[in-house]
């Protein structure tokens, strides 16, 4: 398995329709496409500007599709203004 991890540090005025579009992204990416196996949207308690995301798919080829579908351009074009930083890991799953 594939797993993506991303940090993001949202703008404060734009933390609320962030997690709105982040939601959203989240169940089309689970709902829409069939290597998406997991997609856990994470905010930090004591910091709501932090939102971590933990995603799995059933192989980088599963992510890639992911990259080119509608949902995400669409959220990664409207999103891309409201986020002060975003970093990515992209790793190889070894156990169950």
């Amino acid at each position: 398995m594939f797993v993506v991890t991303v940090d993001f540090l949202i703008k404060e005025q734009h933390v609320a329709e962030f997690m709105e579009a982040m939601i959203k992204q989240a169940s089309h990416s689970l709902n829409r496409e069939e290597g998406c196996l997991q997609f856990d949207v994470c905010r930090d308690p004591s910091d709501e500007k932090r939102v971590f995301l933990y995603e799995v798919y059933r192989d980088s080829e599963a992510f890639d599709r992911h990259l080119e579908t509608e949902h995400f351009y669409s959220f990664n074009k409207t999103v891309s203004d409201w986020t002060a930083s975003k970093t990515d890991q992209r790793l190889e799953r070894l156990t169950c």
